[in-house]
């Protein structure tokens, strides 16, 4: 009795443990979609805001908002690029690695260009403009670089795979058409045996007609007249009722 309660006893405590495990990771996962879900909100908010910005103010203002707008649609695109590849493309890990060292050039400048929107020196701000200007240009033209390198090596390896099938399909069309294919015609090498030219004699047809043996009917000619099939007699039988012929008297 004491061990069939034991029994319950731990089972019961397993249960309890993964319930718990299993509401953690619940719980957790949940969590992560939310923050998922309102850092993409955030995001969106942001990039609208720049949009915004870039277009309604002029000046040093919205050329910070346009190099902000620049700097982050770029590194996202090029970040999304290479994470959706490298399940596919192993050799991405190397192309990931070197984006993550231009991600932090990249957060260092987006933090730069954030504080310098509250800067109330027009003046500084308009001297700095331009090296502001060529470190987005030489960030984002990286990023593009790696972005548009796995691009190409994922259309690549998929124009290579579409000509191995399309040629794998060639041969299997062709192979089901196999009566569409004309054997070629083999030269005759030895020498050919023409039909003698020369007057030959044939074996009179009567010996070849069976019909003219001895014994079978023989067959009538074109030059003998041909019979009635009912031969009549010479006189025809007079008959009592009949009358007698007149016989014509001649003077």
């Amino acid at each position: 009795m004491e061990t069939v309660v034991t029994v319950l006893v731990l089972l019961f405590a397993v249960f309890v443990v993964l319930g718990a495990y299993a509401a953690v990771k619940v719980v957790g996962a949940a969590k992560r979609s939310v923050d998922r879900t309102i850092t993409q909100a955030r995001r969106t908010v942001e990039d609208h805001t720049l949009r915004a910005k870039s277009f309604t103010q002029l000046g040093p203002a919205g050329e910070l908002a346009q190099l902000r707008l620049t700097l982050r649609t770029s590194m996202r695109a090029t970040q999304d690029a290479l994470y959706a590849g490298v399940h596919e493309d192993e050799s991405l890990k190397e192309s990931i690695a070197l984006f993550e060292r231009l991600s932090v050039h990249g957060r260092e400048l987006e933090g730069d260009l954030k504080r310098l929107e509250a800067e109330p020196d027009r003046a500084t701000l308009a001297e700095r403009l331009p090296a502001l200007r060529e470190r987005t240009r030489r960030i984002t033209e990286s990023a593009d670089s790696l972005r548009w390198a796995a691009r190409d090596r994922a259309r690549r390896f998929a124009d290579d795979d579409l000509d191995t099938l399309s040629a794998q399909i060639d041969v299997e069309a062709g192979a089901l058409r196999h009566w569409t294919k004309t054997e070629p015609t083999e030269p005759t090498t030895g020498p050919t045996t023409e039909p003698p030219t020369g007057p030959t004699t044939e074996p009179p047809a009567a010996a070849a007609d069976p019909r003219t043996w001895p014994g079978a009917p023989r067959q009538a000619s074109a030059e003998e007249p041909a019979r009635p099939a009912i031969t009549p007699s010479g006189r025809r039988p007079v008959y009592p009722w009949q009358k007698k012929p007149r016989t014509e008297s001649t003077t």
